[in-house]
């Protein structure tokens, strides 16, 4: 799996813009590259935010999820398991500061995997 670098810096940079509160998003594009986001309603706070999957339109192609963590941490929370276990395939926490080296990638079984960049 691989993701846009342009797509990360757009990531990081929503996270920056929702700080102290979560971000979250779902991921997707073509070819086992992530090139894009798709946002659904969402409830943000400073210690979670809550996505509406029930509102995904059918027939999208989702790897999976993007969402950020207020803290220096990027480790999945148990609401974070929860969640990489019901939907997708690719998990991405962005963790304050922000910065490029501030992300982390996980699997649906909550392994942390590496992707490219490109």
């Amino acid at each position: 799996m691989k993701i846009k670098r342009d797509l990360l810096i757009g990531i990081l940079e929503s996270a920056k813009e929702a700080y102290p509160y979560e971000f979250i998003a779902l991921l997707t594009g073509k070819r086992d590259i992530i090139s894009e986001l798709i946002f659904l309603p969402s409830i943000s706070g400073e210690e979670s935010a809550i996505i509406r999957l029930d509102m995904l339109p059918l027939g999208l192609n989702v790897y999976g999820t993007v969402h950020s963590h207020p803290s220096p941490c990027c480790e999945p929370s148990e609401d974070d398991f929860f969640l990489f276990t019901r939907f997708g395939k690719v998990h991405i926490i962005v963790c304050y500061p922000f910065t490029m080296r501030d992300w982390k990638c996980y699997n649906s079984m909550g392994e942390e995997i590496e992707i490219e960049l490109v």
